[in-house]
């Protein structure tokens, strides 16, 4: 009798170690579903600011191509894009002194280093045109899923080439535009560049 009543304590007991072991590994399954699901929203997240940021910045390069085309209220704009003028392209881009010539830069020398890549255009307004600032167009920010400013634009003249030109042809211009989208967070940023050709 007492041998069947210490097997069964004995047996109590093997019950309860394995009952907590259960619910030990249950628990774990569970934080780490809980952190994959955290990992994944973080993830999500992330993604749609990066979306925000890159819409953001492909309208910075439609707002120069509209600056460039001549939408600009500004005086004095549009004939720095007039056809053949090298007027108001500065080396490290015009600072908008008279207003007219902020972001034109001259094209860098081939040994160089590229001008959109010299200037901080997160920070550089001192260089860069923000967006809206010539062809007067408006974008709501800092709220909700909008990006948290605006994004900023430089414009480069550069000599470009059209496929069956001939060499000893008179050069024609086109424009690089670089441009920097920021998302919801200050730390999300996306540069895109287009080449750009006014139409004579």
């Amino acid at each position: 009798m007492t041998t069947l009543f210490a097997l069964y304590r004995a047996e109590r007991g093997v019950v309860l170690i394995t009952a907590l072991l259960m619910l030990i590994a249950v628990l774990l399954v569970g934080a780490s579903a809980a952190r994959m699901a955290l990992q994944g929203e973080r993830a999500a997240r992330a993604e749609r600011d990066r979306q925000i940021a890159f819409q953001a910045a492909e309208d910075g390069l439609r707002d120069a191509e509209r600056d460039i085309g001549g939408v600009a209220p500004a005086p004095g704009r549009a004939a720095m894009f007039a056809a053949g003028s090298a007027l108001g392209f500065a080396d490290g881009c015009g600072v908008g002194d008279d207003g007219a010539n902020l972001g034109l830069c001259r094209h860098a020398a081939p040994a160089a280093v590229p001008v959109w890549q010299a200037l901080d255009l997160a920070h550089d307004g001192a260089h860069s045109v923000e967006y809206g600032q010539y062809s007067g167009a408006a974008m709501e920010t800092g709220q909700g899923f909008l990006p948290f400013k605006r994004p900023r634009y430089i414009i480069e003249r550069m000599a470009c080439h059209q496929a069956g030109e001939e060499a000893s042809a008179a050069p024609t211009y086109c424009y690089r535009v670089t441009a920097i989208g920021f998302g919801a967070r200050p730390a999300t940023q996306v540069v895109l560049q287009s080449v750009y050709r006014k139409a004579e």
